[in-house]
């Protein structure tokens, strides 16, 4: 039977890799522009203005795809609009059928006008927290460093986001373009995170190959990997069977490390030429924890139901399926074990209990 797209909205949902600045609503974009005199916007019609960031998006390459962020970040340089961003982020979430979001962002994009990275964070936890109360989604806060920028600034991210841990800060990311940028750079910030006993996720195996993941997990102790299209290269693969796996690729399945799978966006960047490509399918058949996600919402035009949807009619995945992915998602989630243990109990297996039921009905 067909999973129709408004049976998976209705599905109950976890997104553990969501970029806060690359899912901000069009009008929301023309509005702070507005109210902040921010000039640079190509069209002030928020119809085009989604094309225009899609159609940006979709040019088959990483560093033409983040180029849309200069608008995003553009309009969140103050208190009151990355309050907003988060707080309408949680409304979309509900509305789309998630329970729990990890959202990230990199808050040094957000000082443009003066404002403290303890105020960046601090603003946006508060727009999220409303959003908890309102919209009854559960949430997580992971701060991104950036490949490019100096070691000494992610030193000072990584002790930022150790500084927020019991407010609602869960984790500690590094993103940016891959190729030129080893993560090795930035291990003195990965150490510090590491003795802190605190969670990280790399970006890694996008737009580089697989030496950026075995970097990511080894010299920077990653718990999860954001992406991790090109893990296959460790593979010998044949008429889509796995013949055997590189020692990489053996580590990260032996020792349950989540891959962040985010197909659609794999798609628009160029890491894969088609859906149909994605070692997505690979992974899942054999055993990989993978999880599925959207990245970034406005610049790919998705939300998670979409990214359900472009799984289940690209791999011909049941609800079976969807709800091992939910589950393990859930598992990989950065925040405390018994939080996670209900949120599985009380949310994912009797939502899903229910739609199973409605399916044979």
């Amino acid at each position: 039977m067909k999973l129709k797209k408004d049976f998976l909205r209705s599905l109950p949902k976890v997104l553990l890799h969501d970029h806060l600045d690359g899912g901000l609503r069009p009008q929301t974009v023309i509005d702070l522009a507005k109210e902040y005199k921010y000039k640079k916007l190509p069209m002030m019609d928020a119809g085009e203005l989604a094309e225009w960031f899609h159609r940006g998006a979709n040019r088959g390459s990483l560093p033409l795809f983040l180029e849309g962020f200069e608008h995003t970040c553009g309009v969140m340089q103050t208190e009151e609009s990355l309050e907003r961003v988060a707080y309408e982020m949680m409304e979309d979430m509900k509305n789309d059928g998630v329970v729990y979001v990890e959202t990230r962002f990199a808050p040094v994009f957000h000082t443009d006008k003066g404002l403290h990275l303890e105020t960046v964070v601090k603003s946006v936890l508060k727009g999220l927290e409303r959003g908890k109360k309102d919209f009854g989604v559960q949430y997580g806060l992971i701060l991104c460093a950036l490949r490019h920028m100096k070691p000494t600034v992610t030193q000072e991210v990584a002790e930022l986001a150790v500084d927020f841990r019991n407010q609602g800060v869960v984790g500690f990311d590094l993103a940016g373009e891959e190729g030129g940028y080893p993560p090795k750079k930035h291990v003195d910030a990965f150490h510090y995170i590491q003795r802190e006993n605190f969670n990280i996720t790399i970006h890694a195996g996008e737009a580089f190959g697989k030496e950026s993941i075995w970097q990511a997990i080894q010299w920077c102790g990653a718990h999860r990997i954001g992406h991790a299209t090109r893990l296959v290269e460790d593979m010998k693969i044949k008429n889509g069977k796995v013949l055997n796996m590189g020692a990489l690729a053996q580590f990260v399945l032996d020792k349950r490390i989540p891959l962040e799978i985010c197909l659609t966006s794999n798609l628009h960047t160029g890491a894969i030429k088609k859906l149909e490509d994605h070692p997505f399918w690979i992974y899942y058949q054999y055993k990989f924890r993978v999880t599925l996600n959207t990245d970034d919402r406005l610049m790919s035009n998705i939300t998670m139901t979409d990214e359900y949807q472009a799984a289940v009619e690209t791999f011909g995945l049941k609800l079976d399926d969807l709800e091992k992915i939910a589950i393990n998602s859930m598992k990989s989630a950065f925040i405390p074990y018994k939080q996670r243990i209900k949120i599985i109990y009380d949310v994912l297996k009797p939502g899903y209990a229910k739609a199973k039921k409605q399916l044979a009905n």
